[in-house]
């Protein structure tokens, strides 16, 4: 279980940031998929995902994706991650070409 969580730890320090400056822009960050290849080499239809979380939850993507599943469950065991999943929205999405981008999305609040 949690197969890609080592490759989710060793970036989350750019995810974190790239959160944080996402505000003002997406932001997007280069990953190495021999990484992703060498974890799990009999991945099913590729490892492309798109996650989108809000409130501290996750609204969309896990379902089909254990590669978005573990980057979410390293996002909630981090201390800064859980609190910027928690203030705010964003969609997480990586392309075939092992590109990660991060969006800031609005929140719809029903409370109002």
């Amino acid at each position: 279980m949690n197969t890609y969580a080592p490759v989710w730890h060793k970036y989350r320090p750019a995810i974190l940031k790239m959160m944080v400056d996402s505000s003002a822009e997406p932001q997007q960050y280069q990953l190495s998929d021999h990484e992703f290849k060498a974890l799990n080499p009999k991945q099913k239809g590729g490892y492309s995902f798109s996650l989108k979380v809000a409130n501290s939850k996750a609204t969309s993507g896990l379902k089909d994706s254990i590669v978005a599943q573990d980057l979410w469950e390293v996002l909630k065991l981090s201390p800064k991650g859980s609190t910027l999943i928690s203030d705010g929205g964003y969609e997480f999405t990586m392309d075939r070409n092992f590109v990660l981008h991060i969006s800031k999305t609005a929140i719809e609040n029903s409370n109002i």
